[in-house]
């Protein structure tokens, strides 16, 4: 199979995530933090072990800013529902996923509102102006995406970042998309809270993922209670974080998965994985716009205004029928709207959405020709 959909989940994963899991299933068995043997001392080193490794790939003060959460979306709930009060406003771009708007609307019936702020590709001037614009004295949180997941546009998180803070607002960042890809340091950007995916680009299996704070005396209203191994008398949901916010048992296995995927990661260093990667979606970018009856939707794609990242149609057939014509080919890609009708409609494609492309760091150029002839061969017709 040619997999090209890395931003739903990257495959492969490097041959170390795999090897940590099944050592993890057959060496640490005993639940963390909840007894004083050896063998759940070692499963509570190795969830220790992923908070450095993460801080130390995200330039966190420290293991305790790192808090392990079943998703992104989970982490971006937790922020959201966590800080926001009614009377509140919100401000996000006109990018968001779903993980970002269905908790902002189902938050608006409890009197948060929020606004859209304009993303203009590959002018970042004009982005932050637009997020200053919808900015007001009741803005609390920034809530942005620092990479569209369909069009691969990014954000200026950063200068959004110093935007917040002017306004005496904080930014939370969804970074399911940038997260491993692109360099994050929390402390530099001025990021307060960075939610994202494991098993995206950091390498690690699905059910994972990170909230890193940039402050951890910052309290969270915690979203669920529960045990933690710790504080066991008191009926309050402890007041420190990590614990704060992991209540119940570990997912062992999948953590220590995924810090060898970001061990892969601080190896390979996020600079080049995003060098390489957008290598590979600029010379796809170039042979699929040379195909009659293609049509792409950004410029070309270039450092640093994108992300690997590519959307297009192919006219007179929908995006759906698109990618099953290339999955009997066995090449995976996705199509539809990708849980993100707010880029969809920014970008006119919200009527059948877009057939997407995303590479990863063991994606081939020859895997890129293949989708390239068969693209072609369906914008001729011969697949009816």
């Amino acid at each position: 199979m040619i997999y090209l959909d890395n931003s739903a989940t990257t495959y492969p994963k490097p041959p170390a995530v795999r090897q940590a899991m099944a050592r993890a299933m057959a060496e640490l068995g005993a639940n963390p933090g909840r007894g004083g043997f050896a063998m759940s001392m070692r499963a509570g080193q190795a969830l220790f072990d992923c908070r450095q490794a993460a801080a130390k790939l995200f330039d966190a003060p420290g293991p305790e800013c790192v808090s392990f959460q079943p998703s992104c979306t989970q982490a971006l709930n937790l922020v959201m529902k966590g800080c926001l009060h009614p009377g509140d406003h919100v401000v996000v771009s006109d990018l968001e996923h779903n993980a970002v708007m269905r908790p902002l609307t189902a938050l608006a019936q409890r009197g948060i509102t929020f606004t859209a702020a304009a993303v203009t590709p590959g002018d970042s001037d004009a982005t932050v102006n637009a997020f200053r614009g919808a900015m007001n004295s009741k803005t609390k949180l920034l809530v942005c995406t620092q990479a569209s997941n369909v069009f691969g546009l990014r954000v200026p998180v950063e200068r959004l970042a110093a935007l917040c803070h002017q306004y005496g607002a904080k930014i939370c960042v969804d970074a399911a998309q940038s997260a491993g890809t692109v360099p994050i340091s929390v402390q530099e950007s001025g990021i307060d809270y960075l939610c994202c995916a494991g098993h995206k680009g950091l390498f690690g299996p699905m059910g994972t993922g990170l909230l890193v704070l940039r402050d951890p005396s910052d309290k969270l209203a915690s979203l669920v209670e529960g045990g933690t191994g710790t504080q066991s008398r008191s009926l309050l949901q402890p007041e420190e974080p990590p614990e704060r916010y992991e209540p119940g048992t570990q997912n062992v296995p999948g953590i220590a998965g995924l810090r060898a995927g970001i061990e892969f990661v601080l190896r390979q260093t996020p600079e080049k994985l995003y060098r390489e990667e957008m290598a590979l979606v600029g010379y796809l970018y170039a042979r699929l716009s040379k195909i009659k009856g293609v049509q792409l939707y950004t410029p070309p794609p270039k450092p640093p205004w994108f992300m690997p990242v590519l959307s297009f149609n192919v006219e007179g057939i929908p995006s759906e029928e698109v990618g099953n014509l290339l999955a009997k080919r066995d090449i995976a890609v996705r199509c539809g709207l990708h849980c993100a009708p707010q880029a969809h409609n920014k970008m006119g494609t919200s009527e059948g959405g877009t057939v997407r492309v995303s590479p990863s760091v063991f994606t081939r150029r020859q895997e890129l020709d293949v989708l390239v002839q068969n693209v072609a061969a369906i914008a001729r017709g011969q697949h009816r």
